[in-house]
């Protein structure tokens, strides 16, 4: 683990959005604010993620801007009601980065490629990849991070993957990003 009291540089973090901080919903996009719903415990999870990372970020694909579902205005309105709500539950998050490509695009920001991770690098210079953790719901989560040496937090609940999930090599496995930040404090 680390020490959080210590004069060490502190790790970073990189969260996964739906299914992180707000309830996924099957087979559709997060496009409009009123459809934001955080998941349980997941602001209260933030705010004590403060106490262990240097930087928190958001590394999110969302393929609905490149098939035509939802613009960047709308994906913006969505981040800004998620960044105010993380706010006024005392939490922050840094930066936001998001692939706005259809799976087929091939391009090197869509999860598992690390592009939003290595923007996130140039963005925070300090970020070391194997000090940082990645916390995600699916393999291209996890994908991103084992490819950058990041521990793998793997959070349950994708049951769309959960065969290809179970057999998947990871760090650490919790139910909720609340549990992973109660583990931490211990």
């Amino acid at each position: 683990m680390f020490l959080c009291g210590s004069m060490e540089k502190k790790p970073s973090l990189f969260l996964d959005r739906d299914g992180v901080i707000n309830r996924r919903i099957p087979g559709s996009y997060i496009a409009d604010p009123a459809d934001f719903v955080p998941e349980p415990g997941a602001l209260e999870a933030l705010k004590h993620l403060n106490n262990h990372f240097g930087h928190i970020v958001v590394v999110t694909n969302q393929a609905g801007i490149g098939k035509g579902l939802m613009t960047e205005v709308d994906l913006g309105a969505v981040h800004q009601k998620m960044r105010a709500l993380v706010a006024a539950a005392g939490g922050r998050i840094d930066k936001i980065y998001f692939c706005p490509h259809r799976p087929e695009a091939g391009c090197a920001c869509r999860k598992p490629g690390t592009g939003m991770a290595e923007q996130a690098k140039a963005d925070f210079p300090d970020i070391d990849f194997a000090r940082s953790w990645i916390v995600g719901d699916s393999a291209s989560d996890m994908r991103l991070g084992q490819a950058l040496g990041m521990k793998t937090v793997l959070i349950a609940g994708k049951f769309e993957e959960a065969e290809k999930l179970a057999a998947l090599e990871v760090d650490h496995r919790f139910d909720s990003l609340l549990d992973f930040a109660i583990h931490l404090e211990r």
